[in-house]
């Protein structure tokens, strides 16, 4: 059950309309990494949580991740105060005509660029930075934890670093200080989720079959056709073999091994 507190989570404060500031904005209102594919995402995963308190924060997460939908969509109406969009019904009389006569020089050029159109009347539009519209296409719930949780570290992941080239790009002190909270927030969420994942044991590999043993551990020099021996290792196999406690072996010579195997 949803209750709607009037008060928003943070202050939404932009100093200056600014539409085309907007369309970059969508992408955190209707685009794949934004707040309601997320709210959308953790709330599928917390329905079919039989954890207690895995169900308790995932509900929590896509509960917060609406209000922050709120407070995007609130920006976005206050970015496009004055365009054209936002102002068609307010204007009384041939207002096609005084734009033809020039009369709003300024409208004209916010009209080309400003992401709302006559459907919403400057309102927020569910659809990300280029125009394509929400899909659930971008909701990727598995049903299985701990495939889920790394899917929700790495989409917290995306959303900070969208967040964060907002406000590489955002001129607007008030705005900058509302792209900063939620930016944050996604920080925030992605160590509960590392919590979460690392509460789980063990939590690798995800699923129930673990695999055979050999092949989980051995690392294919696919960089060369025409590998050397096993010596003559690829920096990417240090990097792996570096930085792991799993331990790797080199295959230098997956092409032949595979020959040899259908030859017998």
């Amino acid at each position: 059950m949803f209750l709607h507190n009037k008060r928003l989570m943070y202050t939404v404060r932009v100093d200056e309309p600014n539409p085309q500031f907007a369309r970059l904005l969508l992408e955190q209102f209707g685009g794949a990494n934004g707040e309601l594919a997320a709210a959308m995402r953790y709330f599928t995963q917390a329905w079919n949580e039989p954890d207690g308190a895995r169900r308790s924060m995932l509900a929590d997460i896509a509960t917060e991740e609406l209000s922050h939908l709120e407070m995007v969509g609130q920006a976005l109406v206050l970015l496009q105060r004055g365009t054209p969009s936002a102002e068609v019904d307010k204007v009384e009389g041939d207002y096609l005509g005084d734009l033809l006569e020039g009369k709003h020089e300024d409208y004209i050029e916010l009209s080309t660029t400003a992401p709302a159109s006559v459907l919403s009347g400057g309102g927020a539009a569910l659809m990300d930075s280029s125009g394509k519209r929400f899909t659930a296409d971008w909701i990727d719930t598995l049903g299985e934890p701990s495939a889920d949780l790394r899917s929700d570290i790495a989409a917290e992941a995306r959303a900070k670093i969208v967040y964060e080239r907002l406000i590489k790009q955002c001129a607007d002190p008030g705005l900058k200080d509302t792209l900063t909270f939620l930016m944050t927030r996604e920080i925030a969420h992605q160590q509960m989720f590392e919590s979460a994942l690392a509460a789980l044991v063990p939590n690798f590999p995800p699923g129930k079959l673990p695999g055979d043993e050999a092949l989980g551990h051995t690392y294919i020099h696919d960089s060369d056709s025409f590998a050397g021996p096993a010596d003559d290792a690829p920096v990417g196999f240090d990097l792996a073999q570096g930085n792991n406690t799993w331990g790797f072996e080199l295959d230098a010579d997956p092409i032949g091994k595979a020959a040899e195997q259908q030859i017998l």
